[in-house]
């Protein structure tokens, strides 16, 4: 059964441990944005050029979207918590390695490819464990996630405004140092947790083997979650990968880099208003209610594919950042008080891995595609594949008809 409201520690949003983890994902998050910006600058004044700095962000994404399902399968055996403590623990080191690598010398390509490729280890044994947390330390779980959402959206703005401040006053390295610390913050906040004992499983764990198939069978049980992701991968294809590649593109080619910054700070404003409103509304089928905020993101594409004035690009993106952010609040809280707190882990790491796997693919396609077919028909193709998208997800009853958990019909 999933857990129920009155099993949950605490009837306040904002108990001690819910502030302990805000603040851990905060700090966490912060680091996360501030990253790719460090990683940029220290590669080209390495001298490794815009082919090296391809190579470290891909070193670091890799293996998470290959390793977080078995970071599900370990989160579910020995606690989250545990497992969330230890990666920031591992990432504090390898990071903190990696700056001082920058200080003292131009490291080798290899060994900063090598240590970025532990840092994505880290983030895929941490990430599962995110999912199990929360239904654990909040009653209102749907609270919590637009919280936490609006606190992410937050650091998607000021992560990369304070590394790039840190960068003119200071060294790549010195960022890197920085964004190594906010490990060591989540990790001292994780710890000082009361309310999330793990308790081990008499007679000994199942293989790995068996927890990942009792996993996969979880996830693929519920049709209104694997469909939702099936979906979702098609929107990584056609929609959303392209739309970061040739929309963001666009922009800071036609309008130059300090609007494309703007447009980013509105979509993150816009993301910070979405999930101010999803801690107001609550609909009776959430699904139902993400998927018709979602039809908002058709402006991002659409908007750049019409080549408006920049304040109306920027419009366009506010309201695509609101429509994501409320889709995913409505998406994850359905996650988290629909599966079983036993297979959450797994099951999260699933569908994160379902949602990674097809955005660089839609991204890398997106530029040869389009020198075929021209940028702005393709964006439009992307305008109409959100649309689609959303058709999609709600003329799947599963979907459209799921309720939220705390309803008398909801899923057992």
């Amino acid at each position: 059964m999933p857990l129920s409201h009155d099993e949950t520690p605490s009837g306040r949003l904002w108990s001690r441990d819910f502030l302990l983890f805000f603040v851990a994902r905060t700090a966490s998050m912060a680091g996360d944005m501030m990253l790719p910006v460090a990683l940029t600058a220290a590669m080209v004044e390495a001298g490794y050029g815009a082919s090296g700095v391809g190579y470290a962000l891909a070193a670091h994404i890799a293996p998470f979207a290959v390793c977080v399902v078995f970071g599900g399968v370990l989160a579910d055996r020995f606690g989250p918590r545990r497992m969330m403590i230890g990666a920031d623990s591992g990432r504090l080191l390898v990071e903190g390695l990696l700056a001082a690598c920058f200080f003292i010398a131009r490291p080798p390509l290899w060994l900063v490819l090598a240590l970025l490729v532990l840092i994505g280890l880290g983030s895929a044994l941490f990430q599962p464990g995110v999912a199990s947390v929360i239904p654990r330390i909040a009653k209102d779980v749907q609270g919590a996630n637009a919280t936490l959402r609006v606190a992410e959206s937050l650091m998607t703005v000021l992560g990369p405004a304070l590394a790039g401040l840190l960068l003119a006053v200071s060294t790549p390295a010195v960022v890197l140092a920085v964004d190594a610390a906010t490990f060591g913050v989540s990790g001292l906040c994780l710890l000082g947790m009361r309310s999330l004992a793990h308790t081990r499983a008499r007679g000994g764990h199942p293989s790995l083997r068996s927890q990942l198939v009792e996993g996969w069978q979880e996830f693929r049980s519920r049709a209104w979650l694997w469909s939702t992701i099936a979906i979702w991968m098609l929107g990584a294809l056609t929609a959303f990968g392209p739309n970061q590649t040739l929309g963001f593109s666009t922009i800071a080619l036609t309008h130059g880099t300090s609007a494309f910054g703007a447009v980013m700070s509105a979509f993150g404003a816009g993301s910070v208003l979405g999930g101010l409103l999803a801690t107001r509304i609550r609909p009776r089928h959430p699904l139902r209610g993400g998927a018709c905020a979602m039809v908002l993101f058709v402006l991002a594409p659409l908007v750049v594919a019409l080549d408006l004035p920049v304040p109306l690009i920027a419009a366009g993106y506010a309201a695509a950042g609101g429509a994501i952010a409320f889709w995913l609040v409505m998406f994850h809280t359905s996650v988290q008080t629909h599966i079983p707190p036993a297979v959450l882990g797994r099951v999260h790491a699933y569908d994160v891995a379902g949602s990674l796997i097809m955005q660089p693919v839609g991204r890398a396609v997106a530029g040869p595609v389009s020198e075929q077919v021209g940028v702005r028909p393709y964006l439009l193709f992307s305008s109409a594949m959100v649309a689609v998208i959303c058709v999609l997800l709600l003329s799947v009853p599963a979907v459209r008809n799921l309720r939220r958990a705390d309803s008398p019909a909801h899923e057992s």
